[in-house]
Protein backbone atom coordinates (compact mmCIF):
# COMPACT_ATOMS: atom_id res chain seq x y z
CA UNK A 1 0.00 0.00 0.00
CA UNK A 2 0.98 3.62 -0.67
CA UNK A 3 2.25 5.76 1.80
CA UNK A 4 -0.06 9.00 1.63
CA UNK A 5 2.28 11.45 1.81
CA UNK A 6 4.06 9.69 -1.51
CA UNK A 7 0.38 9.88 -3.01
CA UNK A 8 0.86 13.80 -1.75
CA UNK A 9 4.57 14.47 -3.44
CA UNK A 10 3.96 12.73 -6.69
CA UNK A 11 0.48 14.83 -7.40
CA UNK A 12 2.63 17.82 -6.54
CA UNK A 13 5.63 17.19 -8.49
CA UNK A 14 3.18 16.51 -11.57
CA UNK A 15 0.80 19.21 -11.71
CA UNK A 16 -2.40 18.71 -13.28
CA UNK A 17 -2.48 19.83 -16.87
CA UNK A 18 -5.52 22.58 -17.85
CA UNK A 19 -7.84 21.17 -19.96
CA UNK A 20 -7.82 22.93 -23.39
CA UNK A 21 -10.38 24.89 -24.50
CA UNK A 22 -13.40 22.81 -26.27
CA UNK A 23 -14.22 23.49 -29.22
CA UNK A 24 -17.01 25.82 -29.97
CA UNK A 25 -19.85 23.39 -31.54
CA UNK A 26 -21.97 24.26 -34.65
CA UNK A 27 -24.63 26.16 -33.58
CA UNK A 28 -21.76 28.61 -31.87
CA UNK A 29 -19.76 28.55 -34.74
CA UNK A 30 -22.11 29.75 -36.79
CA UNK A 31 -23.72 32.32 -34.47
CA UNK A 32 -20.63 33.80 -34.29
CA UNK A 33 -19.87 33.83 -38.17
CA UNK A 34 -23.21 35.68 -38.59
CA UNK A 35 -22.24 38.23 -35.96
CA UNK A 36 -19.05 38.91 -37.89
CA UNK A 37 -20.36 38.92 -41.14
CA UNK A 38 -21.68 42.85 -41.39
CA UNK A 39 -18.18 44.04 -39.98
CA UNK A 40 -16.37 41.99 -42.48
CA UNK A 41 -18.79 42.46 -45.43
CA UNK A 42 -18.10 46.44 -44.82
CA UNK A 43 -14.03 45.67 -44.82
CA UNK A 44 -14.34 43.85 -48.13
CA UNK A 45 -16.64 46.23 -49.76
CA UNK A 46 -15.27 49.37 -48.79
CA UNK A 47 -11.78 48.72 -48.14
CA UNK A 48 -10.09 45.82 -49.63
CA UNK A 49 -12.40 45.68 -53.16
CA UNK A 50 -11.40 49.52 -53.49
CA UNK A 51 -7.55 48.87 -52.76
CA UNK A 52 -7.19 46.33 -55.69
CA UNK A 53 -9.27 48.29 -57.86
CA UNK A 54 -6.93 51.56 -57.03
CA UNK A 55 -4.09 48.78 -57.29
CA UNK A 56 -5.42 48.11 -61.24
CA UNK A 57 -5.78 51.74 -62.15
CA UNK A 58 -2.62 52.32 -61.10
CA UNK A 59 -1.44 51.06 -64.13
CA UNK A 60 -3.97 52.55 -66.45
CA UNK A 61 -4.39 56.11 -67.66
CA UNK A 62 -8.30 56.64 -66.29
CA UNK A 63 -9.72 59.71 -66.52
CA UNK A 64 -13.03 60.45 -65.19
CA UNK A 65 -15.72 61.13 -67.48
CA UNK A 66 -13.29 60.53 -70.71
CA UNK A 67 -15.06 59.36 -73.72
CA UNK A 68 -11.56 57.29 -74.75
CA UNK A 69 -11.35 53.71 -73.05
CA UNK A 70 -8.70 53.79 -70.27
CA UNK A 71 -5.14 52.12 -71.77
CA UNK A 72 -2.67 49.91 -70.02
CA UNK A 73 0.37 52.50 -69.47
CA UNK A 74 2.78 50.07 -66.89
CA UNK A 75 4.74 52.07 -64.49
CA UNK A 76 4.44 55.21 -65.90
CA UNK A 77 2.29 56.46 -63.06
CA UNK A 78 5.11 55.40 -60.49
CA UNK A 79 7.75 56.83 -62.64
CA UNK A 80 6.37 60.64 -62.34
CA UNK A 81 5.16 60.04 -58.80
CA UNK A 82 8.64 59.06 -57.54
CA UNK A 83 10.97 60.38 -60.00
CA UNK A 84 13.54 62.47 -58.78
CA UNK A 85 17.09 63.66 -59.88
CA UNK A 86 20.05 65.70 -59.29
CA UNK A 87 20.78 67.76 -61.75
CA UNK A 88 24.41 69.59 -62.49
CA UNK A 89 24.26 72.90 -63.72
CA UNK A 90 26.07 76.16 -63.97
CA UNK A 91 26.17 77.89 -61.15
CA UNK A 92 24.16 81.22 -60.51
CA UNK A 93 24.93 84.79 -58.82
CA UNK A 94 22.53 86.67 -56.67
CA UNK A 95 22.22 89.80 -59.18
CA UNK A 96 21.14 92.12 -56.12
CA UNK A 97 23.91 90.97 -53.54
CA UNK A 98 26.43 89.44 -56.08
CA UNK A 99 27.17 86.50 -53.55
CA UNK A 100 26.37 82.57 -54.64
CA UNK A 101 23.41 82.03 -52.38
CA UNK A 102 22.77 78.43 -50.82
CA UNK A 103 19.92 77.41 -52.39
CA UNK A 104 15.85 78.65 -53.77
CA UNK A 105 13.34 77.04 -54.39
CA UNK A 106 11.47 77.65 -57.99
CA UNK A 107 7.96 75.25 -59.00
CA UNK A 108 8.05 75.20 -62.61
CA UNK A 109 7.75 72.61 -65.59
CA UNK A 110 10.40 72.14 -67.71
CA UNK A 111 11.81 69.50 -70.25
CA UNK A 112 15.32 67.94 -68.60
CA UNK A 113 16.94 65.55 -70.99
CA UNK A 114 13.71 64.07 -72.66
CA UNK A 115 11.75 63.48 -69.03
CA UNK A 116 9.17 65.96 -67.95
CA UNK A 117 10.13 67.36 -64.63
CA UNK A 118 9.21 70.18 -62.22
CA UNK A 119 11.69 71.45 -60.45
CA UNK A 120 12.13 71.29 -56.67
CA UNK A 121 14.60 73.40 -55.67
CA UNK A 122 18.37 74.41 -56.47
CA UNK A 123 21.24 74.13 -54.20
CA UNK A 124 25.20 75.66 -54.93
CA UNK A 125 27.58 73.63 -53.23
CA UNK A 126 31.25 73.72 -54.02
CA UNK A 127 30.87 76.17 -56.48
CA UNK A 128 28.94 74.24 -58.67
CA UNK A 129 24.65 74.71 -58.96
CA UNK A 130 22.55 71.41 -58.30
CA UNK A 131 18.74 70.75 -59.36
CA UNK A 132 16.71 68.39 -57.60
CA UNK A 133 13.82 67.62 -59.90
CA UNK A 134 10.70 65.30 -59.21
CA UNK A 135 8.36 64.45 -61.59
CA UNK A 136 5.22 65.25 -59.08
CA UNK A 137 7.22 67.76 -56.39
CA UNK A 138 3.42 68.64 -54.86
CA UNK A 139 3.37 64.69 -53.60
CA UNK A 140 7.06 65.39 -51.76
CA UNK A 141 5.32 68.29 -50.10
CA UNK A 142 2.66 66.73 -48.92
CA UNK A 143 4.06 63.61 -47.89
CA UNK A 144 6.64 66.15 -46.27
CA UNK A 145 3.96 68.07 -44.40
CA UNK A 146 2.35 64.44 -43.65
CA UNK A 147 5.13 63.68 -41.36
CA UNK A 148 5.79 66.78 -40.06
CA UNK A 149 1.98 67.10 -38.93
CA UNK A 150 2.58 63.39 -37.25
CA UNK A 151 5.85 64.47 -35.79
CA UNK A 152 4.58 67.95 -34.10
CA UNK A 153 0.90 66.26 -33.45
CA UNK A 154 0.81 63.32 -32.25
CA UNK A 155 3.29 64.11 -28.95
CA UNK A 156 1.88 67.30 -28.31
CA UNK A 157 -1.93 66.12 -28.63
CA UNK A 158 -0.90 63.29 -26.17
CA UNK A 159 0.45 65.08 -23.09
CA UNK A 160 -2.36 67.82 -23.60
CA UNK A 161 -4.57 65.21 -23.24
CA UNK A 162 -3.02 63.39 -20.63
CA UNK A 163 -2.77 66.75 -18.59
CA UNK A 164 -5.87 67.13 -18.91
CA UNK A 165 -7.08 63.72 -17.72
CA UNK A 166 -5.18 64.58 -14.56
CA UNK A 167 -6.79 67.52 -13.93
CA UNK A 168 -9.94 66.40 -14.14
CA UNK A 169 -9.58 63.63 -12.51
CA UNK A 170 -9.24 65.26 -8.91
CA UNK A 171 -12.42 66.29 -6.85
CA UNK A 172 -12.90 69.56 -7.95
CA UNK A 173 -16.31 71.34 -8.02
CA UNK A 174 -17.96 71.01 -11.41
CA UNK A 175 -15.26 68.81 -12.76
CA UNK A 176 -18.31 67.05 -14.80
CA UNK A 177 -18.57 70.32 -16.88
CA UNK A 178 -14.69 70.68 -17.81
CA UNK A 179 -15.13 67.15 -18.93
CA UNK A 180 -17.80 68.27 -21.27
CA UNK A 181 -16.20 71.75 -22.83
CA UNK A 182 -13.39 69.66 -23.28
CA UNK A 183 -14.58 66.94 -25.07
CA UNK A 184 -17.45 68.89 -27.29
CA UNK A 185 -15.20 69.68 -30.04
CA UNK A 186 -14.62 65.85 -30.85
CA UNK A 187 -18.67 65.23 -30.93
CA UNK A 188 -18.54 68.58 -33.60
CA UNK A 189 -17.99 67.16 -37.27
CA UNK A 190 -14.33 68.88 -38.13
CA UNK A 191 -16.12 71.01 -41.58
CA UNK A 192 -17.90 72.88 -38.80
CA UNK A 193 -14.77 72.93 -36.59
CA UNK A 194 -12.66 74.28 -39.64
CA UNK A 195 -15.31 77.07 -40.86
CA UNK A 196 -15.77 78.31 -37.12
CA UNK A 197 -11.34 78.73 -37.00
CA UNK A 198 -11.20 79.90 -41.13
CA UNK A 199 -13.05 82.52 -39.13
CA UNK A 200 -11.34 82.83 -36.08
CA UNK A 201 -8.55 83.24 -38.15
CA UNK A 202 -9.88 86.11 -40.49
CA UNK A 203 -7.27 88.84 -41.26
CA UNK A 204 -9.16 91.66 -40.75
CA UNK A 205 -11.61 91.44 -37.95
CA UNK A 206 -10.94 87.90 -36.94
CA UNK A 207 -11.11 87.02 -32.92
CA UNK A 208 -7.86 85.85 -32.29
CA UNK A 209 -6.11 88.94 -34.34
CA UNK A 210 -8.55 91.19 -31.76
CA UNK A 211 -7.00 89.57 -29.32
CA UNK A 212 -3.51 89.47 -30.12
CA UNK A 213 -3.78 93.36 -30.51
CA UNK A 214 -5.26 93.89 -27.28
CA UNK A 215 -2.50 91.79 -25.49
CA UNK A 216 -0.16 93.46 -26.70
CA UNK A 217 -1.18 96.97 -26.67
CA UNK A 218 -1.58 97.12 -30.63
CA UNK A 219 2.51 96.54 -31.15
CA UNK A 220 1.55 93.46 -32.86
CA UNK A 221 -1.01 94.43 -35.75
CA UNK A 222 -3.17 91.87 -37.65
CA UNK A 223 -1.69 88.97 -39.18
CA UNK A 224 -2.84 86.93 -42.37
CA UNK A 225 -2.34 83.59 -40.55
CA UNK A 226 -3.98 81.66 -43.19
CA UNK A 227 -1.88 83.42 -46.23
CA UNK A 228 1.38 83.21 -44.74
CA UNK A 229 3.79 79.90 -45.72
CA UNK A 230 5.08 79.75 -42.14
CA UNK A 231 2.06 79.75 -40.14
CA UNK A 232 -0.78 78.52 -42.46
CA UNK A 233 0.21 74.73 -41.39
CA UNK A 234 0.90 75.76 -37.65
CA UNK A 235 -2.43 77.58 -37.61
CA UNK A 236 -3.97 73.94 -39.05
CA UNK A 237 -1.95 71.80 -36.40
CA UNK A 238 -3.28 74.08 -33.47
CA UNK A 239 -7.33 73.43 -35.05
CA UNK A 240 -6.46 69.66 -35.47
CA UNK A 241 -5.10 69.25 -31.85
CA UNK A 242 -7.98 71.05 -30.24
CA UNK A 243 -10.21 69.20 -31.67
CA UNK A 244 -9.15 65.97 -30.87
CA UNK A 245 -7.51 66.31 -27.52
CA UNK A 246 -11.21 65.80 -26.06
CA UNK A 247 -11.10 62.14 -27.57
CA UNK A 248 -7.83 61.35 -26.08
CA UNK A 249 -8.70 62.94 -22.76
CA UNK A 250 -11.48 60.52 -22.51
CA UNK A 251 -9.43 57.31 -22.82
CA UNK A 252 -6.52 58.63 -20.83
CA UNK A 253 -9.48 59.66 -18.12
CA UNK A 254 -10.77 55.78 -18.32
CA UNK A 255 -7.54 54.32 -17.88
CA UNK A 256 -6.66 56.70 -14.84
CA UNK A 257 -10.06 55.77 -13.23
CA UNK A 258 -8.86 52.08 -13.06
CA UNK A 259 -5.39 52.26 -10.98
CA UNK A 260 -6.28 51.13 -8.09
CA UNK A 261 -5.74 53.89 -4.96
CA UNK A 262 -4.09 51.08 -3.19
CA UNK A 263 -0.87 51.92 -5.28
CA UNK A 264 -0.69 55.51 -4.51
CA UNK A 265 -1.65 55.00 -1.08
CA UNK A 266 1.89 52.78 -1.07
CA UNK A 267 3.62 54.90 -3.04
CA UNK A 268 2.80 58.03 -0.60
CA UNK A 269 4.13 55.80 2.63
CA UNK A 270 7.41 54.73 0.69
CA UNK A 271 7.60 58.70 0.41
CA UNK A 272 7.08 60.09 -2.68
CA UNK A 273 6.33 62.87 -3.71
CA UNK A 274 4.02 64.09 -6.97
CA UNK A 275 6.16 63.99 -9.41
CA UNK A 276 7.34 61.15 -8.76
CA UNK A 277 3.84 59.46 -8.23
CA UNK A 278 3.61 60.57 -11.74
CA UNK A 279 6.74 58.73 -13.45
CA UNK A 280 6.88 55.60 -11.21
CA UNK A 281 3.19 54.80 -10.84
CA UNK A 282 0.99 56.92 -13.11
CA UNK A 283 2.72 56.25 -16.31
CA UNK A 284 3.92 52.86 -16.00
CA UNK A 285 -0.29 52.01 -15.42
CA UNK A 286 -0.74 54.41 -18.33
CA UNK A 287 1.65 52.32 -20.88
CA UNK A 288 -1.25 49.89 -22.64
CA UNK A 289 -3.38 53.00 -22.73
CA UNK A 290 -0.96 55.70 -24.34
CA UNK A 291 0.09 52.71 -26.98
CA UNK A 292 -3.27 52.67 -27.79
CA UNK A 293 -3.39 56.90 -28.01
CA UNK A 294 -0.47 57.05 -30.18
CA UNK A 295 -1.38 54.65 -32.87
CA UNK A 296 -4.63 55.73 -32.60
CA UNK A 297 -3.79 59.57 -33.22
CA UNK A 298 -1.28 58.44 -35.39
CA UNK A 299 -3.19 56.76 -37.91
CA UNK A 300 -6.12 60.37 -37.81
CA UNK A 301 -2.85 62.07 -37.67
CA UNK A 302 -2.22 60.44 -41.65
CA UNK A 303 -5.53 61.19 -42.59
CA UNK A 304 -5.11 64.65 -42.59
CA UNK A 305 -7.80 66.35 -45.17
CA UNK A 306 -10.81 67.89 -44.21
CA UNK A 307 -9.59 71.19 -42.21
CA UNK A 308 -6.64 71.76 -45.11
CA UNK A 309 -9.01 71.55 -47.57
CA UNK A 310 -11.34 73.77 -46.50
CA UNK A 311 -9.11 76.23 -44.51
CA UNK A 312 -6.35 77.31 -47.08
CA UNK A 313 -6.76 74.53 -50.11
CA UNK A 314 -3.04 73.27 -49.82
CA UNK A 315 -1.93 77.20 -50.14
CA UNK A 316 -0.34 79.18 -49.90
CA UNK A 317 2.31 77.77 -52.26
CA UNK A 318 1.04 74.58 -51.25
CA UNK A 319 2.94 75.05 -47.69
CA UNK A 320 -0.04 72.86 -45.97
CA UNK A 321 -0.72 70.55 -48.89
CA UNK A 322 -1.26 66.76 -47.97
CA UNK A 323 -0.69 63.69 -49.54
CA UNK A 324 -4.67 62.87 -49.56
CA UNK A 325 -5.58 66.50 -50.80
CA UNK A 326 -3.23 65.86 -53.48
CA UNK A 327 -5.31 62.65 -54.42
CA UNK A 328 -8.49 64.59 -54.25
CA UNK A 329 -7.18 67.21 -56.80
CA UNK A 330 -5.61 64.95 -59.26
CA UNK A 331 -8.18 62.33 -59.26
CA UNK A 332 -11.65 64.26 -58.44
CA UNK A 333 -10.44 68.06 -59.70
CA UNK A 334 -7.91 66.79 -62.27
CA UNK A 335 -10.10 64.13 -62.93
CA UNK A 336 -6.46 61.99 -63.76
CA UNK A 337 -8.22 58.68 -61.70
CA UNK A 338 -5.34 56.53 -63.11
CA UNK A 339 -2.97 58.69 -61.50
CA UNK A 340 -5.05 59.74 -58.16
CA UNK A 341 -4.69 55.69 -57.50
CA UNK A 342 -0.96 55.25 -58.15
CA UNK A 343 -0.76 57.71 -55.13
CA UNK A 344 -3.04 56.13 -52.91
CA UNK A 345 -1.39 52.45 -53.42
CA UNK A 346 2.24 54.16 -52.50
CA UNK A 347 0.49 56.22 -49.36
CA UNK A 348 -0.96 53.30 -47.94
CA UNK A 349 2.18 51.06 -48.31
CA UNK A 350 4.15 54.10 -46.82
CA UNK A 351 1.39 53.92 -43.83
CA UNK A 352 1.53 50.31 -43.40
CA UNK A 353 5.44 49.77 -42.99
CA UNK A 354 4.93 52.79 -40.26
CA UNK A 355 2.36 50.52 -38.69
CA UNK A 356 4.52 47.54 -38.91
CA UNK A 357 7.37 49.49 -37.14
CA UNK A 358 5.21 50.22 -34.50
CA UNK A 359 3.45 47.24 -33.49
CA UNK A 360 7.42 45.46 -33.75
CA UNK A 361 8.34 48.36 -31.03
CA UNK A 362 5.08 47.47 -29.18
CA UNK A 363 5.99 43.92 -29.01
CA UNK A 364 9.99 44.65 -28.19
CA UNK A 365 8.11 46.32 -24.81
CA UNK A 366 5.90 43.81 -23.74
CA UNK A 367 8.79 41.42 -24.22
CA UNK A 368 11.00 43.40 -21.92
CA UNK A 369 7.98 43.33 -19.56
Amino acid sequence: MADPIDKQESATSHPKRRPRPSKPKGGESITAWLMIAPAALGLVVFMIVPFFMAFYFSFTDTRLMSPNPPEVVGLENYKQLLGIKAISMEPWIDAETGEYPRSRTILRSEEYKGERLQELTQVNLLGARYLVAAGDPIFWQGLLNNFKFVLMVVPLQTAFALLLAILINQDIVGANVYRALYFTPVVVPMVVVAVIWFFLYNPGVGTINTFVQAVTFGLVGPQDWLADPKLAFLCIMLVSIRQGVGFQMVIFLAGLQEIPQEIYEAASIDGCNRIQEFFYVTLPQLRNTTIFVVIATTILAFQLFTQVDIMTGGGPSNASMTTILHVVNEGRRQLRAGYASSITVVFFLIVLVISIIQRVIVREEKAVT
